[in-house]
């Protein structure tokens, strides 16, 4: 592939864009507008499942409990992967002040990764798992059949293939281009998660080394090097939105950096307490987990005070809304629900639990759906040619935020309300009741989060309809 500084944009459509500065950055779209199409369907597979709590024949035997989990936290992980490489794309060529170094590399990599991705799907719902695990290699080297890597061989395989393929795109205009701390931190990051993927091809016989390594790609992923990126991006769309110093802005972010490097890697041995590793994992777990709200903290400290600070008011004040949004929900959903059950003397009762679902899912959407969210709303417009939408689809994508945060506050409480209602029964009572037993009287609040969880999609199909809503633009 050769060095190219042209990106492959009609030179009709470039003409009229001027809010990008480099033409190569619309490579970023097409990946954007995958990112919310997978997220459309990660969340109906979330309702698809949280129908299935109490009525567990809905859809039954097209899409069983166990496949329907499955899609649903695979598509999480693409369409976050999605948002990751967009922003990657439109984040390294304006910090590094120059075309990227292949937009044809980059839409070729686009589709072989949504084909390679629709493949899996299809082949999840239209096949019983052993039979694609059979036709898709794991005879040869078996990598499937462990949560959030159920991919097949031949996928995780294209992964990597793709990944390298984006790495190398971003890497060579990053060599040839400006340095900053953001573009560095947001390589590390990407890099990192490429390299951390590696360990789902390791799947030793010992479930305990199993385990073992299988943290290494979930734990230093989520609490690691996405913690990178996330870093990078938030800090990005500030400098952007608030006008504030890069200097102080990176300052910020070399903090943040560092302490997540220092929580996030020994706070791993909150994974190793009970799977058989030795007992100092609950020490080194305890104390190195419970550190980790801190970085988080930092980034909600940091992204108020960066907008207090700022010096110009952006037209964009729904990408503001979105960074603001980002710091706070990923420091209650990462940092406090994770500390929640983090504790190895608090984790022996909580383990198992609706405590993890209910950490899950507002630290992902707190920390990773919101930064992603936050690129999007501040790109897209730029991508559309404009500096930001008309105060009424911002009106509604403010409401739509809203109606999305609220609704994900809701499902948190419901499940932590399970979890508490769970440990009561079936490990603190002095007539434990079974799990089957424990699940009736939990009900009520897998309704409540099903209820939530209708509010939450009704917040997405709001978000999306305001990319479409005309009016007056913000100027």
């Amino acid at each position: 592939m050769s060095n190219a500084t042209v990106a492959p944009l009609p030179a009709s459509k470039a003409a009229v864009n001027d809010q990008i500065k480099y033409r190569s950055q619309a490579v970023a779209k097409p990946y954007f507008v995958a990112a919310i199409g997978l997220f459309i369907g990660q969340i109906l597979f979330g309702l698809i499942i949280g129908l299935q709590y109490f009525k567990g024949d809905f859809l039954f035997p097209a899409i069983p409990f166990g496949t329907a989990r499955m899609v649903h936290t695979n598509l999480l992980i693409v369409w976050l992967l999605f948002g990751f490489m967009g922003a990657g794309y439109f984040l390294i060529p304006e910090e590094c002040e120059r075309e990227l170094y292949s937009p044809k590399l980059a839409i070729i990599t686009f589709w072989v990764f949504l084909v390679a991705g629709a493949l899996t799907i299809l082949g999840y719902l239209g096949l019983p798992y052993n039979v694609l695990a059979h036709l898709t290699g794991n005879d040869l080297l078996p990598t499937m059949g462990r949560g959030y890597l159920e991919q097949p061989l031949i996928t995780k395989v294209g992964i990597v293939l793709v990944a390298l393929s984006f790495l190398f795109n971003l890497s060579m205009t990053l060599l040839s281009g400006r340095k900053t701390s953001i573009s560095i931190v947001m390589m590390l990051g990407l890099w990192g998660l490429a390299i951390f993927f590696l360990f789902s091809f390791v799947n030793p016989n010992n479930l305990v080394l199993d385990k073992y390594f299988w943290w290494w790609v979930v734990h230093l992923w989520v609490e690691g090097v996405w913690e990178l990126i996330m870093g990078a991006m938030l800090a990005f769309v500030l400098v952007k939105v608030t006008g504030v110093d890069r200097e102080i802005i990176e300052k910020w972010l070399y903090l943040i950096i560092a302490m997540t490097l220092i929580t996030g890697i020994i706070g791993t041995g909150h994974h190793y307490f009970w799977i058989g590793t030795p007992g100092y994992w609950q020490l080194l777990g305890s104390i190195f987990s419970a550190l980790e709200p801190v970085p988080f903290f930092m980034m909600t400290v940091f992204a108020f005070n960066m907008v207090k600070r700022r010096r110009r008011e952006h037209p964009n004040q729904a990408a503001t809304l979105w960074a603001l949004g980002t710091g706070v929900m990923s420091f209650l959903g990462a940092g406090v629900w994770g500390f929640l059950g983090t504790l190895s003397v608090v984790n022996y009762y909580t383990h198992g639990t609706q405590l993890t679902a209910a950490h899950g899912h507002m630290a992902f959407y707190g920390a990773y759906a919101m930064v992603v969210l936050t690129m999007i709303s501040y790109t897209m417009p730029l991508l559309r040619g404009r500096e930001a939408n008309s105060a009424a689809a911002q009106k509604l994508e403010k409401t739509a935020f809203w109606v999305m945060t609220l609704s994900i506050v809701g499902i948190t409480l419901s499940l932590t309300a399970a979890a508490v209602t769970q440990v009561s029964l079936q490990r603190l009572s002095a007539s434990p009741l079974s799990f089957m037993e424990t699940q009736q009287h939990i009900m009520p609040m897998y309704w409540a989060r099903f209820g939530f969880g209708l509010c939450f999609f009704t917040g997405l199909m709001m978000y999306v309809t305001s990319f479409f809503v005309t009016g007056k633009r913000e100027s």
